[in-house]
């Protein structure tokens, strides 16, 4: 199976920023490049992520004009970055980073992990490549149905599994996958639903799939052309 990469779907002219770089500075460059998020770099390393969350900090920290709303009693470490004129006492570090052989997948996962937009993208020795954003990764689900459907027919079911053709229908609408047919073993179906669930721009799966013998029994004579159906 083939999966779209990082170095395939990330932005390779990234804005970056300096350690002292100023607090203004910073603030125009996400402005101008609609970025949410900048990297620090350090000789072209990445040593760490300034974000509009960082810098609204000093704003959320000031007194308010009239008066009205309670003083926020931050955390020392909070108070700090509220006080940070550079990029250098702003930023978070180290950076949460991907790599370029990363799956679309193994990106998304830390993004939801650590709550974040955009991953500087780095390799080996933690230089700075590209930025990955959500924008990006969703770009996967931008896939044809005909494409999701060629690779499911022929990747998975011929080549992988030796299913031969026509046993299983494949229709694909919007990313919706529906699978149709009969698989020689019963065990073999959720094999069928989970690559096919693992095909870069598939939404969803659903099968309806008969089985000539039943290999996930220990009765005997358990068999043939039981209809298995999922929806995964």
């Amino acid at each position: 199976m083939w999966h779209r990469t990082v170095s395939d779907l990330m932005t390779t002219s990234v804005v970056r920023v300096n350690r002292d770089t100023g607090f203004k500075e910073i603030a125009k460059q996400l402005a101008e490049y609609d970025v949410t998020a900048v990297p620090v770099v350090d000789d072209e390393r990445v040593v760490g992520v300034v974000s509009e969350a960082d810098l609204l900090r000093k704003e959320a920290a000031r007194l308010d004009p009239a008066g009205l709303l309670p003083v926020l009693h931050a955390k020392p470490a909070s108070r700090a970055k509220a006080e940070a004129t550079t990029a250098e006492g702003l930023m978070n570090s180290p950076a949460v980073t991907a790599r370029p052989q990363w799956t679309a997948v193994e990106a998304a996962q830390v993004m939801e992990r650590h709550h974040v937009k955009r991953l500087p993208v780095v390799d080996e020795a933690d230089r700075l490549v590209g930025v990955i954003s959500r924008a990006d990764l969703l770009r996967v689900f931008l896939r044809g149905d005909s494409a999701i459907r060629e690779e499911i027919s022929g990747e998975i079911l011929l080549r992988t599994l030796g299913i031969t053709p026509g046993a299983i229908a494949v229709r694909v609408v919007g990313g919706r996958v529906s699978l149709k047919g009969t698989v020689e073993r019963k065990s073999l179906v959720p094999v069928v639903v989970r690559l096919c669930q693992g095909v870069d721009g598939v939404v969803d799966v659903s099968a309806e799939l008969l089985h000539r013998v039943d290999d996930t029994s220990s009765e005997p004579g358990a068999d043939a052309s039981r209809r298995t159906g999922l929806a995964m």
